[in-house]
């Protein structure tokens, strides 16, 4: 497990993502778990009750499909999660290459082995802008390969919340 990560980071429009009207989407409070899935390591983030803030959590470093569900599945039960939101590497022009078809199967396989819905981000230069938010800090990415990975992930969920937030409200407003 890797050391905690705090911040607000800005999302970008809800480009490939996938809300659905199910308990988690349509209630004033969320627990969710954003997922930045790669070969050797997988960006974890939360975010508080109202679904206003992700922050990163963790890093988890990959050796089993069976011991990346159980690391989650720890981080699931201690937060009282409902659903699982994971980037989705589109290629640049928005078709799934290989990458994003690979983080679909292990996401698919990962829901089914916890019980919980997944629903996909465009994560398209998530990596990179965390990347740019380290430098900032004068921190050397090269050096910081796991905390890139969850302020990947904290970027994803953000990006997720900025969406649902923003549907909830016009769902408000045209109930009015």
């Amino acid at each position: 497990m890797g050391e905690k990560e705090e911040g607000r980071h800005g999302g970008h429009g809800g480009q490939g993502s996938n809300l659905t009207s199910v308990s988690y989407s349509s209630s004033k409070y969320v627990s969710a778990l954003g997922l930045d899935v790669g070969h050797k390591r997988i960006g974890v983030a939360g975010c508080d009750r109202l679904g206003l803030i992700a922050t990163g959590i963790t890093t988890v470093e990959r050796t089993s499909f069976q011991q990346d569900v159980e690391q989650i599945q720890k981080l699931i039960k201690e937060r009282e999660v409902e659903v699982l939101v994971v980037g989705l590497p589109y290629s640049m022009d928005g078709s799934l290459g290989f990458q994003a078809k690979q983080v679909q199967k292990f996401a698919t396989r990962l829901s089914k082995s916890l019980h919980l819905p997944v629903e996909y981000v465009d994560e398209r230069l998530t990596s990179f802008q965390a990347e740019q938010l380290l430098l900032a800090e004068n921190r050397s990415p090269s050096r910081h390969k796991a905390l890139i990975d969850r302020k990947a992930a904290a970027l994803i969920l953000q990006q997720w919340l900025d969406t649902r937030r923003t549907s909830l409200q016009s769902t408000e407003l045209s109930a009015e």
